[in-house]
């Protein structure tokens, strides 16, 4: 059922969509950033235009251009960008009404499934060009998709699981490349301050995967950048769930990791998270957290 009271714009916006040829629909749809950022935030308007937005299918719409050959998209990556920053304002704070089964187990996933592979398109458009002024904007559009998932799975933090045990974040965070490299541990972290819980709800395979890439860009990589960010990263995982401390301390795989650390020379700009890391690992530490469960076991059985 249709809304009552739509927005006269979202009304004329739609009906434009609906009679135009179809590679004119992603430039028509970029008029809804206008109507977004002309409503105040948070205002009971902005929740009502969210709905007519969805109602009327526009989201939807914004789905299927993101779906479609980035190449044959009228202004491309710019379009494209932008386009993932209005789908991703109009999801958060949206109340779906009757379709919120729909809203929530379906487009929600596929949203971020998008994005997450045109961050992966981008990343394969960024390492293939040849001039550095491309780079620098090709990066640029990689920051605004990254930025957009993260709106949105801080928007819906049910999310965080299937972007963190998706195949296409896995390969985006095994780059070898510094600028992207360092952006999707980056987006990782932020993710993980919203709600690092999801870590061990994920797949134990997918975690160690997860855990294998970080440690090899904190060990491997000539580059201070990406060491840094992966020794905020790790540190942030080990630091929030003894689980993961512990599966660091007494996995076969991970054997020998603190010796390593204690081995790296880490930059001035992270030496201090470097350093807790190291110090996290310690045995004491290990034997103080193993304490800690089994005197949480204890308490749990006594009641």
């Amino acid at each position: 059922m249709k809304p009552t009271g739509t927005d006269p714009r979202i009304l004329s916006l739609a009906a434009e969509v609906a009679k135009s040829p179809e590679q004119n629909v992603p430039i028509i749809l970029l008029k809804l950033k206008e109507i977004i950022n002309n409503t105040p935030l948070g205002s009971s308007e902005l929740k009502k235009i969210k709905q007519d937005i969805y109602c009327y299918d526009l989201i939807r719409y914004c789905l299927l251009v993101l779906s479609q050959d980035f190449s044959r998209i009228q202004g491309g990556w710019t379009t494209i960008s932008q386009l993932t920053q209005i789908l991703s304002h109009c999801c958060v704070g949206l109340e779906p009404g009757e379709d919120a089964e729909e809203f929530y187990s379906e487009l929600l996933p596929s949203a971020a499934e998008n994005f997450l592979i045109l961050g992966r398109q981008l990343q394969t458009c960024f390492i293939n060009a040849a001039k550095g002024e491309e780079k620098d904007e090709l990066l640029h559009f990689f920051q605004i998709v990254t930025d957009s998932l993260f709106w949105l799975v801080g928007g819906h933090v049910q999310l965080i699981q299937n972007v963190l045990q998706s195949d296409h974040f896995l390969h985006l965070l095994q780059t070898d490349n510094v600028q992207i490299g360092s952006t999707v541990m980056t987006m990782v972290q932020n993710i993980l301050q919203i709600n690092s819980g999801d870590l061990l709800r994920i797949e134990a395979k997918t975690l160690h995967s997860i855990l294998d890439e970080v440690i090899f860009k904190l060990l491997s990589t000539p580059s201070p950048v990406l060491r840094g960010t992966a020794t905020k990263l790790l540190l942030l995982m080990a630091g929030s769930h003894q689980e993961i401390l512990i599966l660091l301390r007494l996995s076969a795989c991970y054997k020998g990791l603190r010796s390593l650390l204690n081995k790296q020379q880490p930059g001035t700009e992270f030496r201090h998270e470097f350093r807790q890391l190291i110090s996290l690992l310690s045995p004491k530490v290990y034997q103080e957290v193993e304490e800690q469960i089994q005197t949480s076991k204890v308490v749990t059985r006594a009641k």
